[in-house]
């Protein structure tokens, strides 16, 4: 094998075979998919991948990235082709290994140039431009023959890389975008990555997937992705920063040159031993009026027991139970020992479920339980019903709450099955800054209360605050009211800001009832679009937070406006943005203050009138105060309100698939890809810029796909890459042109 791999770099995706689509990281473009003998047209398809595991290990600032694939000729054909595995410009490359009839495949480097012109070929040839997808890198390139029928083949590569820093936030990005690769799901995806640093780690974060954290002591620390029967659709980004001072910052932002910029602020303590977690007083609250006899029941007392039997040392607690009263089990809230554990076993096991719901006396008497301002008090708050005696109106009820609370307590709210006012509950946790929690009749309560003890068991840092330097002005921050800070967990704030340039972030709030300040020096940027995961995450943030506004206190136009341009720029899809996205659209269309052929949604709208009707639906449901899709609602509101990463951006996905003209099912949310900040949709005829509805437009260009023209914008404007590779027919914009791309 050529021993020319120090000058590579960087990710990989999925094994991939080319045809109408792609798979995977390096892909294999089929030359010849019958005998050199027979003069037939070339009819490319894809193969299968059985599997795609991904190992890295950080060393401080350097990776070594581990990739083993296998992929699956499916046909009875001898098939040829090429592997390509494409580059950015800087890596090293250790090890190549595929074996054809047990010899190690030759492979070479090529450069860009050279790149660039087997690109353009395989377009050409293959008339699909998808591969422009690696558009300005180098390539990794090895012919692959015989690929027999029915035959396995495995690559394992591996590559090192120096990673980038950035406002002292080290970042590793493995590609994994490759649901437009692919003609099936992949039966197994498997990402690890192993942490080693000699500075205390402080802020791990991942933007983009769902992810387990380890920390194995201060130096170390194990993140693991791994899903199966999956397209995956998003890059795997990883962030994490080393930090003597007690929390880790991680600040990110993005910015176009004249625009406002986005940001991304995340604080962690890292590992927090047990003498430096905030002593707290906790009240448990459990409804116990007629509704909650049986099963019920049960598993809330098992819950309860979980709790007790795990609360801190230096911790109070209160048991509270009502129906149509409430009753205390001690006078005021006591130490946790031996005995008062002991008391409040016998106390919960005792419980009985009998009468009403009072509500109202309920929280009075939970909230006059706290009488120390300097500890931190929650309450954990569970019922299953509305309030029927006492206050029962809302907001008089919330307005009694917000007089008694006069020591900030946060309520936490646990509604139990469909039969509750989920305005009310939601009303309650939003006033006091806490998060509300809701279980079907098929979910396990215990296990589901018991859960979320555990993340808020132990505080860390709480009524905290951040500032900015007098340079720099944050506006539309979400969350609006920050949250305390507990061990395990970490404080991810997203907003908007004006200014440029070096300033301090100070970071205050309560540690052992002192008010302490830690400060930090970063940098805000004044146009810089690599980080694009930012601008979808606020905005998910924002729609949240206005949804919730709509959902509880009414329609407001401006606010439909808003989420609904939100929603469109940004890609956040769900069946409430497409109800309003929808309605929009054909409303504008209808008065010729839309171009038709600039819809977004509205251009899918013809090929799914049943996901129409659906989202209307769903849009009105979440008005009720009661039932299935109000719970529905609120929960999805609360996860768009708390989004950390672009998984958690697409709420109700899955009641948003449709069946389109050709008989097979779509998923709406994959009809959208965010390219350079903004959205765009494939409505069936174009792949639309979402930008062209509103963006200024001075010159219209119309190019043939595969034209020289085509391929003349590709060599001149690198930016247009990303557009081309969406497909043959594209709309799309750059600065001020509108490019029109068609067959």
């Amino acid at each position: 094998m050529k021993k020319h791999y120090r000058y590579l770099i960087f990710p990989l995706f999925f094994l991939l075979l080319f045809a109408e689509n792609i798979l995977a990281d390096g892909f294999i473009v089929i030359d010849r998919p019958f005998p050199r003998s027979e003069q037939r047209p070339i009819n490319p398809f894809p193969l299968v991948v059985k599997f795609h595991h991904v190992n890295v290990k950080i060393k401080g600032e350097t990776a070594v990235t581990f990739i083993d694939q296998e992929f699956y000729n499916p046909t009875t054909r001898r098939l040829e082709g090429i592997y390509i595995f494409p580059v950015p410009k800087g890596a090293v490359i250790n090890k190549f290994s595929m074996f054809i009839n047990g010899e190690e495949t030759e492979a070479e480097l090529l450069d860009a140039k050279k790149a660039r012109k087997i690109y353009e070929d395989i377009v050409r040839r293959q008339l699909d431009p998808a591969i422009l997808e690696y558009e300005g890198l180098d390539i990794f390139k090895a012919r692959i023959f015989p690929i027999e029928p029915h035959s396995i083949k495995r690559v394992k590569i591996s590559y090192n890389e120096i990673l980038q820093k950035d406002n002292g936030t080290i970042e590793y990005i493995y590609p994994l975008n490759t649901e437009k690769f692919s003609s099936k799901p992949l039966n197994d995806v498997v990402i690890n990555v192993d942490i080693k640093n000699k500075s205390i780690i402080k802020n791990i974060y991942c933007a983009s997937h769902k992810v387990d954290i380890i920390r194995k002591g201060n130096y170390q620390a194990l993140v693991s992705y791994e899903e199966r029967n999956v397209k995956p659709d998003t890059d795997f980004k990883l962030y994490y920063n080393t930090d003597r001072s007690k929390f880790g910052i991680t600040l990110l932002t993005y910015r176009k040159s004249g625009e406002d910029g986005y940001f991304f602020l995340s604080a962690n303590p890292g590992l927090i031993t047990s003498e430096k977690i905030n002593e707290k007083d906790i009240t448990f609250a459990l409804d116990v009026s007629g509704s909650m006899a049986g099963e019920k029941l049960k598993q809330a007392q098992k819950a309860l027991l979980f709790c007790i039997e795990n609360l801190n040392k230096g911790d109070r607690f209160q048991i509270i139970r009502f129906s149509t009263d409430a009753e205390a089990l001690f006078k005021r809230l006591r130490n946790v020992d031996e005995k008062s554990q002991k008391k409040a076993r016998e106390f919960i096991n005792d419980l009985k479920a009998i009468g009403g719901t009072n509500i109202d006396e309920a929280l009075k008497l939970s909230l006059k339980a706290k009488t120390d301002k300097s500890r931190p008090h929650m309450v954990i708050f569970i019922t299953d019903g509305k309030p029927t005696i006492g206050i029962t109106d809302e907001d008089t009820l919330v307005k009694s709450i917000k007089s008694v609370n006069i020591s900030n307590t946060r309520i936490f709210t646990f509604g139990i099955g469909y039969e509750i006012n989920t305005h009310l509950l939601d009303k309650i946790t939003g006033l006091t800054k806490a998060y509300r929690t809701y279980i079907s009749p098929k979910e396990d309560i215990e296990k589901k209360i018991s859960n979320f003890y555990s993340k808020v068991q132990s505080p860390i840092l709480t009524n905290i605050n951040i500032s900015f330097g007098s340079n720099i002005k944050v506006f539309k921050r979400y969350p609006r009211d920050l949250p305390d800070l507990f061990s395990g967990s970490s404080l991810v704030i997203l907003g908007l800001y004006k200014g440029k340039g070096k300033t301090k972030i100070t970071l205050s709030g309560k540690i052992k009832e002192k008010i302490h300040n830690y400060n930090y020096d970063v940098h805000f940027t004044t146009n810089d679009s690599k980080n694009d995961f930012i601008p979808p995450l606020w905005a998910a943030r924002r729609i949240g937070y206005l949804l919730d506004q709509i959902r509880l206190h009414g329609e407001d136009k401006e606010l439909i406006d808003e989420i609904t341009e939100l929603a469109r720029n940004h890609g956040i899809i769900t069946p409430y943005t497409s109800f309003l996205i929808l309605e929009d659209e054909r409303k504008r269309v209808s008065v010729r203050e839309l171009n038709d052929d600039h819809q977004t949604l509205g251009g899918i709208a013809p090929n799914a009138p049943v996901l129409t009707a659906k989202s209307k639906k769903e849009y009105y449901n979440m008005k009720k105060k009661s039932g299935k899709g109000s719970i529905q609602a609120s929960e999805e509101f609360q996860a768009l309100n708390k989004a950390e990463n672009s998984a958690q951006t697409r709420q109700g996905n899955s009641r948003l698939n449709y069946r389109n003209n050709k008989g097979r099912i779509v998923n709406i949310n994959k009809q959208i890809k965010n390219i350079q900040g903004r959205a765009i949709y494939n409505t069936g005829k174009y792949w639309v810029d979402s930008r062209l509805q509103y963006e200024k437009i001075n010159k219209v260009v119309r190019i043939q796909f595969g034209s020289k023209k085509y391929f003349n914008l590709l060599r001149k404007n690198l930016l247009s890459a990303k557009f081309l590779a969406l497909g043959k027919n594209v709309k799309f914009i750059i600065n001020d042109t509108s490019y029109e791309i068609f067959e």
